[in-house]
Parts: C-alpha cells; sequence; structure tokens
C-alpha cells in the first residue's frame, strides 16, 4: 500500500524512508502524470493504519481515499472472522489465502464500495497506457481485501495445526503441484452462482394432514436445489429449470453455471454427506430426505452447510420453538402458611416431571403423550409442524417422573435446573415450593408487609438503624421457613444487636426456645455485656469455665460458650431438656474447615434454627462458604466432592461467570453480605485512610536476609516432597522475622533493640507523632514473640502499652479493652490471630499492621476493631512493608491480584511452597535497587465512596 498526499504536500517524519512513485494527479482541466513522494507499507502494517483512518475521516485529520481502503479492511476482517477463508495458489504457484465462498450481500458490499471509489485511491496508471488509465476499482478492491486475508491465519500457532508450513508460515510457500486442486477451489470461489436448498414436503405438509398413530408413514420431505445469481442476486431459479433449458434470463446466471453448481454441491458434499448423493444424478435438482436426514438439516447440518456457503430455507409453517423444562411440585394438597413453613422440615419428597412448552405455552398431557410416543423429526401440533427433538423426546420418555428432596429441589429451583442422571435440566418451580422461591429470592427485597411494618421489639433498649431492621426481618423471615442463613456483614456493622432483637422477635411471639451463641473465648464479655445492655431483664449466663451447668435453664434465656468448650461438651449441649431455639456461630470463620473437631461437635447440635455470623464468609476459597452454609442448611449446596467439582474448581480456577452466577443464585438467600462501604449502610462513618509505608533493612537486617536466602535456596534445591515444603515454610518465616526485627529471628532476649530495624525506627516514628497528639493506635504483629519485643522496647522508651495475645485470660482482655476505651492506654499491641475480630475498640484513630498475614480479609478484619459503627474520628491504617524483600514482592501481588497473588489469596503461603526452585529465588532474592514508592499507595475511604 503506497500512502502518498494528494495535495502534494510533504509526508509526515515516521520510521519508513519515503521513495519517488508516479501517480496520475489533476493538471488544469486535465490530468498528467507526476513523480509523488509516498510512504510504501506492507499490506499487514497498512491495516491498522488505515482502520484508524476510517474512524477518523469525520474530524477531517484523514482523506476519504483512505477511509475508503479503511473500510476495505473492515470488509476483510469481518468476512474472515465468519470464516469465509480458502486456500489457494497465487499465479506464480506460492500458497495463498483468499476470501470466499461470498454470499450476494458480500459481493454487493465489495461492488458498492469499488464503485464509491475515487480516482486519487488508485492513482497509479496502468504500464504502457495511452491515454492514462486507472485499475479498475473492483478487481483492485478484491485483490486487497484477498491480500488482508492472507495475513490473518499465518500465525506460531497454524504452524502447530497444519501438515506442514504451507498456509501457516509468514514467508509464501512454493506448492506449485496443488495448482490443479487450488484451480478447482477457485473456480467455486469465483463462480457467478451460490447454491442453495429449499426444504419442502407433500402437497399437505404445511397446510394440513397428521402423523396418525406412531405407525403412520406421514408425508415426504425433500431438499430443492436453488441457484442464486451474483450479479442480480434477486434472481433465482431452481436447477431443475436451469437443466432443462427454462430458467429466465439464464445468461445473468453465467456460462459455467453448471460447472459452478456441482463445485458448489461437492464443497456442501463435504459438510453434509448426503449431499453427494446428487453428485450421481444427470441433474442434482432433488434430494428425497430420510427422518434422520430431516433432522440433521433441521439442526447442525444446516450450520455446516452454510458455513460452506449453501444456506438452507425452511418453509414458514414450520416452528423449532419447541422447548423443555423440569417441573418441580410438592404434592396437590390444599396450600396453607404452614404447609409454606414447614414442607421444608417435613422429609415430604417433591414431583419432577417434564414440562414441554409451545410458543411459551405448556402442552397438555394428551399433546405431551403424542410426542413422547412419535417417531418421526416432525409433527404436526397445534395447526402447525413442529420440530421434534427425538433425543430429548427419548429423555422425557424415560424420565416422565421423578422425586427429590425438599433441600435439592430448592437448591434446583434457586439456580434454576438440576442435575438428572448427569444431565443438567432446565426447571421451574410450582405450587409452594414457587411461592417459597418468591418470598426468599432476594434477601433484602419482597419483605412480608406485616414484618416490615412491625418494627424492632417492643424489649428492645435501642434503635435499629434501617439495613439492622432488614437483617432482622430477613433472619425472622428464614427462621421462620425453618432455614438457616449466614449474616456476613462487616465488621462493626451491628451483627450482635441484630441477632439480640431477634431473639426478642421470637419470644414476643411465642416461646421459642433459649438461644445458644458459641463465639471465641475473647467476645464472651461482649456479648454478656450486649445483652444485658440490649435486652435487660432477659436471662444470659456463661456455660464456661469450672462449675457450668445448665440446670434450671429457661425458654428465653442466652446461653453463652466458647468453641474450646462445646468440643469438650457437645453431648452435654445437644441433649438438653429444652431443646435450643437457636443456634448462632459467632466469628464463623472458626468452623470454616468441615473435618475439624470444632465443625464436627457444632453440627451434633440441634436447634429450631442455625446461624452463622462472620464478616468474612469465605476468606480463602469457595469450600469455606460449603462448610458454612452446608451446617446452616444441611444438603443445599451437596457433598464437598460435588461442590467443588460444579462450582468451586470453575469459578476459582477458571473464571467461570456462568457457574458464578448460578452459585449466586443458590447461595443469596441464604447469605447476606454487607459492607461498609455500601450506599446507605453506614454513612456516618468518618473517613480511612490506608498506606503502604516501605522501609529500609538496616545493614544487619539486609546481611541476615541475603544469608538466609542463599543458605536456603541451596537446601531447598536438594530436597523434595515434604521435605522440601517444610523448608519453604521455614525460608518464608524466617525472612518474615529477619525483616520485622533481627532479634526475633536469632530468638534474642533482653538485648539492645533499637538502630537493628527499619520497621522499629518507622514505629517509633509513628507512635511519637501520635502520643503527642493523645491518639490512641492498635498496634498488630502476627508473632507473639515480636508483641514481647515491642512491649520492653516501648516500656524501655517510657511508653506503657497494653499487650493482648492468645494466652491472655478471659477476664484480664476484658480488663484491657475497657482500660484503653476509657483512655488508661494509648497503645495496644495485639495478637493478630487471637485478636483480629470481636473487639470494639474505637477510641483509637490509628491501626498499624506491623507485619503483614498476607490474606487482606484477615488483616480488614482487625483494622475493624477501630474502623466499625461507633467510632467518630478518622482512622488512619499503617502496613509497614520491608522494600526490596519478599514483603513487598507479596503486597505488589495482592495489590495487583494477578499472577502468583491469585495463588496466595486462594491458598495462602501454602500455595508458594509449590514454586519452582526459579520461581521462589525470584520471589525472595532481595532487591537492591528498588522503585520509589508513589503516593497510588494511598487510599482514602469516607463512608461509602473509595
Amino acid at each position: 500500500m503506497a500512502f502518498w498526499r494528494a495535495d502534494g504536500g510533504k509526508m509526515p517524519d515516521c520510521d519508513v524512508e519515503p521513495v519517488e512513485l508516479t501517480a496520475v494527479r489533476p493538471h488544469g482541466n486535465g490530468i498528467r502524470r507526476r513523480s509523488v513522494s509516498a510512504v510504501l507499507l506492507p499490506v499487514a502494517q497498512a491495516v491498522p493504519v488505515l482502520t484508524r483512518a476510517r474512524a477518523m475521516v469525520q474530524s477531517g485529520n484523514a482523506s476519504v481515499s483512505a477511509a475508503l481502503w479503511g473500510a476495505g479492511a473492515l470488509i476483510a476482517l469481518q468476512l474472515a472472522a465468519r470464516g469465509r477463508l480458502l486456500p489457494g495458489l497465487s499465479p506464480t504457484g506460492f500458497d495463498a489465502w483468499r476470501l470466499g465462498p461470498l454470499d450476494g450481500d458480500d459481493v454487493r458490499r465489495i461492488r458498492d464500495l469499488a464503485a464509491a471509489m475515487p480516482p486519487e485511491a488508485r492513482a497509479v496508471p496502468l504500464p504502457g497506457s495511452s491515454p492514462v488509465a486507472l485499475p479498475a476499482a473492483e478487481p483492485l478492491l478484491r485483490a486487497f481485501v484477498d491480500a488482508v486475508a492472507d495475513g490473518l491465519p499465518r500465525s506460531p500457532a497454524a504452524r502447530h495445526l497444519m501438515a506442514g508450513p504451507a498456509f501457516a508460515a509468514r514467508t509464501p510457500v512454493p506448492i506449485p503441484e496443488q495448482r490443479e486442486w487450488a484451480a478447482e477451489v477457485a473456480a467455486g470461489m469465483d463462480a457467478g452462482v451460490r447454491v442453495s436448498l429449499r426444504l419442502e414436503g407433500d402437497s399437505d405438509a404445511w397446510d394440513g394432514g397428521d402423523f396418525g398413530d406412531s405407525g403412520g408413514a406421514g408425508p415426504k420431505f425433500r431438499a430443492v436445489v436453488q441457484l442464486h445469481s451474483l450479479a442480480d442476486p434477486t434472481l433465482v431459479a431452481d436447477a431443475a429449470e436451469l437443466w432443462a433449458g427454462a430458467a429466465a434470463a439464464p445468461e445473468q446466471f453465467g456460462a459455467r453455471t453448471r460447472i459452478d453448481a456441482l463445485l458448489a454441491l461437492r464443497r456442501g458434499a463435504k459438510a453434509w454427506p448426503p449431499l453427494s448423493r446428487l453428485l450421481l444424478t444427470a441433474a442434482p435438482d432433488v434430494l428425497q430426505l430420510a427422518d434422520d436426514e430431516l433432522l440433521e438439516l433441521l439442526g447442525e447440518a444446516a450450520e455446516r452447510l452454510a458455513a460452506a456457503g449453501i444456506q438452507v430455507h425452511l418453509p414458514k409453517g414450520l416452528t423449532k420453538e419447541l422447548t423443555a423444562t423440569g417441573l418441580l411440585e410438592p404434592p396437590q394438597r390444599k396450600k396453607t402458611q404452614s404447609d409454606l413453613e414447614t414442607f421444608l422440615s417435613s422429609g415430604q419428597l417433591l414431583e419432577f416431571h417434564w414440562q414441554l412448552a409451545l410458543g411459551g405455552k405448556s402442552l397438555t398431557e394428551e399433546e405431551m403423550d403424542r410426542l413422547v410416543e412419535a417417531h418421526r423429526p416432525v409433527v404436526r401440533l397445534r395447526d402447525q409442524w413442529v420440530v421434534v427433538d427425538q433425543a430429548l423426546i427419548r429423555k422425557v420418555r424415560k424420565q416422565r417422573g421423578g422425586e427429590l428432596t425438599a433441600i435439592d429441589a430448592l437448591g434446583a429451583a434457586l439456580t434454576g435446573e438440576v442435575e438428572i442422571d448427569g444431565t443438567s435440566v432446565p426447571v421451574t418451580a410450582g405450587g409452594a415450593l414457587e411461592q417459597l422461591c418468591a418470598r426468599i429470592a432476594e434477601p433484602e427485597a419482597g419483605q412480608d408487609a406485616a414484618a416490615a411494618t412491625t418494627g424492632q421489639p417492643a424489649m428492645l433498649a435501642a434503635t435499629l438503624r434501617d439495613y439492622q431492621l432488614r437483617g432482622l426481618i430477613w433472619l425472622d423471615r428464614m427462621t421462620s421457613l425453618g432455614l438457616g442463613c449466614c449474616l456476613a456483614d462487616d465488621m462493626g456493622l451491628g451483627k450482635t444487636i441484630t441477632l439480640i432483637s431477634l431473639h426478642l422477635r421470637h419470644h414476643e411471639r411465642s416461646a421459642h426456645g433459649p438461644t445458644l451463641v458459641v463465639c471465641p473465648t475473647s467476645l464472651l464479655g461482649n456479648w454478656e455485656r450486649e445483652v444485658q445492655r440490649f435486652a435487660p431483664g432477659i436471662p444470659v449466663r456463661r456455660f464456661h469455665g469450672p462449675g457450668r451447668t445448665l440446670d434450671d435453664l429457661t425458654p428465653n434465656a442466652f446461653v453463652l460458650t466458647t468453641y474450646g468448650t462445646l468440643r469438650r461438651d457437645a453431648a452435654l449441649l445437644a441433649d438438653t431438656a429444652m431443646p435450643w431455639g437457636l443456634l448462632v456461630a459467632d466469628e464463623a470463620q472458626h468452623v470454616k474447615n468441615p473435618y475439624s473437631d470444632t465443625a464436627r461437635a457444632l453440627r451434633t447440635v440441634p436447634a429450631a434454627g442455625r446461624i452463622a455470623l462472620t464478616g468474612t464468609p469465605v476468606e480463602n476459597n469457595l469450600s469455606e462458604l460449603w462448610a458454612l452454609l452446608d451446617w446452616t442448611t444441611p444438603s443445599l449446596l451437596g457433598t464437598l466432592t460435588a461442590f467443588r467439582d460444579r462450582y468451586a474448581r470453575a469459578v476459582e480456577a477458571d473464571g467461570d461467570q456462568e457457574s458464578a452466577n448460578r452459585l449466586a443464585r443458590l447461595v443469596g438467600p441464604f447469605l447476606m453480605r454487607r459492607r461498609k462501604s455500601d450506599p446507605g449502610i453506614a454513612p456516618e462513618l468518618p473517613p480511612k485512610t490506608e498506606t503502604d509505608q516501605p522501609v529500609s533493612l538496616t545493614k544487619e537486617q539486609a546481611s541476615l536476609y541475603e544469608a538466609l536466602v542463599r543458605e536456603s535456596l541451596a537446601a531447598i534445591g536438594e530436597a523434595d516432597g515434604m521435605a522440601r515444603r517444610g523448608l519453604v515454610m521455614k525460608l518464608l518465616t524466617g525472612l518474615k522475622q529477619v525483616c520485622n526485627h533481627p532479634a526475633q529471628y536469632l530468638k534474642e532476649k533482653n538485648t539492645k533493640l533499637a538502630g537493628r530495624s527499619g520497621k522499629l525506627e518507622l514505629l517509633d516514628e509513628l507512635l511519637d507523632a501520635i502520643v503527642a497528639e493523645d491518639g490512641s493506635v492498635l498496634v498488630f504483629t502476627q508473632y507473639v514473640e515480636m508483641g514481647r519485643l515491642l512491649e520492653q522496647h516501648l516500656a524501655a522508651r517510657g511508653i506503657a502499652a497494653l499487650f493482648l495475645h492468645g494466652q491472655t485470660p478471659v477476664k484480664q482482655r476484658e480488663e484491657m479493652v475497657d482500660r484503653f476505651q476509657r483512655g488508661e492506654r494509648q497503645v495496644f499491641l495485639l495478637s493478630l490471630k487471637a485478636a483480629g475480630t470481636g473487639l470494639n475498640l474505637t477510641r483509637a484513630g490509628h491501626v498499624i499492621h506491623f507485619d503483614r498475614w498476607w490474606n487482606p480479609a484477615v488483616e480488614d478484619q482487625a483494622t475493624d476493631r477501630a474502623y466499625r459503627i461507633g467510632q467518630t474520628q478518622p482512622v488512619q491504617v499503617h502496613r509497614l512493608i520491608a522494600e526490596g524483600t519478599v514483603e513487598d514482592r507479596i503486597a505488589q501481588m495482592l495489590k495487583q491480584k494477578k499472577g502468583l497473588a491469585d495463588a496466595v489469596l486462594s491458598h495462602g503461603e501454602a500455595a508458594l511452597t509449590e514454586l519452582s526452585d526459579a520461581e521462589l529465588a525470584e520471589l525472595v532474592t532481595m532487591r537492591r535497587n528498588t522503585t520509589p514508592w508513589s503516593t497510588d499507595r494511598q487510599r482514602t475511604t469516607r463512608g461509602s465512596r473509595t
């Protein structure tokens, strides 16, 4: 392609040197040859330039000529995308791709574009022409679109698909021995006619008649060959007329009509073999169809023929709108509110049967029987011919009825499909099941009018926020239907008060049984205080510690216990004289492993309603979600193995959006997830600023880090299996400890700490500023040893700090929280695992993560100890990260969420043990020259805006 300026101006500067080119230009009232400066580009490089020019012509930044060739490039790309590519040979015997076969619309587009081609778009004069003559527009445009098409299939991937380099290599390949074959292909491609098939039947096939019983012969169907003139796409004739010389205007079809038609049918026979019978006849005009051939022609065969350039025209009286879905219905009986609320727990089976519909209208039982008994691909039904999928009919015949458990039927109704004999079948719900789905399909929509107007319980000594009231109504509706659920609000949005309100709501209506709350030890005091505060007069007791008992338990009581106590006393809690009305698992992520002793114990305790409370329903992978919901609503998600096969792998590994949407429909009614950033949830929350704080290693830290990497990589290279995994985990742990402080890694006690750690120096700077401003701060570390070192260091500096960790007794924990909230201490050191959930520490205006957990969800939970309802001051979050180290590398991956980050987010540090030696070295090797950290590592959140 030659690019030049018709106005004679200078070409813009580019990487390609301009050349002198002879072109035809206007001269006075005539034209003349002139030498012009032009830039020559191969077609492959010219195409993107031309397509951009087509878009720029309206703004005056491109010529009409360039826009026209851009339109030609677009036609070539569109035809190639439709698979209109055929192999052939160039005149000199080299492999070449061309566009074809083309239908009438394709030819018309090319001709219309060629007719609009201005002279300057083809301004190179034909050699030796006198007077001056320019190339014909249409052949030139056809040559161009073929050239565009020739480059598209030639790719590295094509080399693996082709038997040799021909038609795949970038450079042309000589194959003169294939000239005869190429000539046949080219003849078919450049044909003057296009072939199509018109489906028709006996005289009464579309206007009346019937198949009668299953043994009836029924009408016969045939495919009639039609020929379309490419010169005049409106001209159509049956092949029989052309062969008999009876067609109107035969000259419009061209002199090669019969040869072109036979070549087209030969191509079609490769796509659909029954067409080969036409090639054996003197006049290939009509193909009589067997039933199986008719069904093929009504389905995939038509698509294959269309790809070969042969369209199949179906009669107007034929419909393919027969659909089949499964219908789920409880046994026929009078529908009452009691039915709706109890049929899930009654153990009754729901009927499954097929429902066929034509044009969206259900068929009667008699009509369904006729279809099941039919043996033909087309059936007369409701005054029209209906295409019948025999495979579907066989399935309906085989499974006319069936039964599902109520919970399986509910899951099928929510997802819109059920698996029958390994096949996914679309389903709809009827009867009480349909009513149930309508009530629970949207957790915050469709609230019962009566419940919505009832408001909060009269005994509640507080005013619920709007979103908390909606949560209460949802919990009440789900538990009253006998369904468990998971309230997964962000930490600090008031899950506790919402659950207390639910307990009061139940007991306002009737005696419902006591509520058992299972929670981490650190939350016992918080639950007791909250019940006493918001539900005064409601008995509350701790089932924890020595002397614990369930004697004299009243129906309206709250009982609080811990996961540790649950493991030890599961049998006692399961066999109470008074059945539990509600069983609540707070911080339910503690039972995310369904095979743990805690999860097994929790499943043994019966209750009328089960509720999971958590701010992170999924910390690492979807199997954790299964563990929560299989406890609250057993069997809803099937077995864990089936859940992983159907959902987890498809969503986590393949990013399958359809599977993700289906899973969302299934779990959505049973899980209410709300975040502080959601509009209208917590607009009163102050701003939150999150900052990644880079620190440099000291010389001592850098020496320890490099020595540890060098020695560990050598040992890892010689190990394999579990031993290698252990060494990798040891390396990662050691590197994180070195980044914190050499004394932690070296296990030094009562030693000098100042001046040896970049993180400690930055911590001192931050604490000095916070304390000077009379602020309060939470400092999280995942290592108890590091917490003790920090406590020692701050004491030496005269800063009194509290330190809460896993070994802190419950009573002392509560005293620490109270002292901090009263302002007696400004600095609170906390072990991330022991204090990352459940605590209310809203006095803090700063949160410092001294080291990284490598799981954002866990860190966010820890931050939410301060950033929660009740916080009135801005919260600043500081994450300390050692520059150029594994911490820096992981921080970037967590932020970008790509590559290795996905593995870390899914499986934690364990995923890093599967890295190759080279990948591991790349991850942990210290980089001396790190890129300065930019301000985009700071993020500010205010209410719902981020």
